[in-house]
């Protein structure tokens, strides 16, 4: 892709988009969603023991709630949005009949300061976390240990790996923020490119860290191709 810029003009490349969407519906849908998925896990008889819970990633399958529907649906609109925001200027106009497609969708719950360690995601575009349940903001803080991190989640940024080895001073201070925390609050979804690096970070509370997460591909009928080549 060419750009015309003015003499000297700042450019920034390859910005990273995140979002973060609130789901209107949450008071109804997330207590019928947490009684599920407790009742799953108490079901497993492969479920480990401990405070930390992930199911197959085969929900759209297992789970047939008009709850776990509109669900679907606020995910659905709210990935289309910002996949659109996100690809402003890159996808060619008049192009129509893209299809998203949900790969796996699947639950977490965490509690007793476990963790989810950092990790990405393959085989797909974007990805996503909903917070179905976790105890208030302010409740949160108050942990001796953990405070306002106290299930957080952590997102590194895509130069995290080069900074070990670069030099550090001021003309670079820009890099020196490596990591943005997103404070969870039941009823918010998150969404992010499944290629950045992401941590649950250690969670203690009264009540279970229960989100749903899932991985999502959009394509073009007519093959990706299509696109990259009429963006160049």
């Amino acid at each position: 892709m060419k750009l015309a810029v003015a003499d000297g003009a700042l450019q920034w490349h390859w910005p990273v988009p995140l979002a973060v969407h609130r789901f209107a519906g949450a008071s109804e849908v997330n207590p019928v969603l947490a009684r599920v998925f407790g009742a799953m896990r108490a079901t497993d008889a492969a479920a480990p023991g401990g405070n930390f819970y992930a199911s197959a990633d085969d929900l759209l399958r297992r789970v047939d709630l008009p709850e776990f529907h509109a669900l679907l649906k606020f995910i659905a609109a709210s990935l289309q949005a910002t996949a659109q925001q996100a690809n402003a200027g890159v996808w060619p106009a008049g192009r129509h009949g893209l299809q998203l497609e949900l790969l796996g969708v699947w639950f977490q719950i965490q509690n007793g300061a476990t963790f989810h360690d950092i990790h990405t995601h393959g085989n797909c575009s974007w990805s996503g976390v909903y917070y179905v349940q976790i105890d208030p903001v302010a409740q949160r803080r108050q942990h001796p240990d953990f405070g306002d991190l106290n299930g957080a989640t952590r997102f590194y940024s895509p130069m995290f790996p080069l900074l070990g080895g670069a030099h550090i001073d001021m003309g670079n201070a820009w890099l020196q923020q490596a990591t943005v925390d997103v404070t969870p609050q039941e009823g918010e979804l998150v969404l992010f490119p499944a290629m950045l690096a992401h941590k649950a970070m250690p969670y203690a509370g009264e009540r279970d860290r229960i989100v749903v997460s899932f991985n999502a591909q959009i394509r073009a009928p007519g093959g990706e191709q299509l696109f990259r080549y009429a963006a160049t």
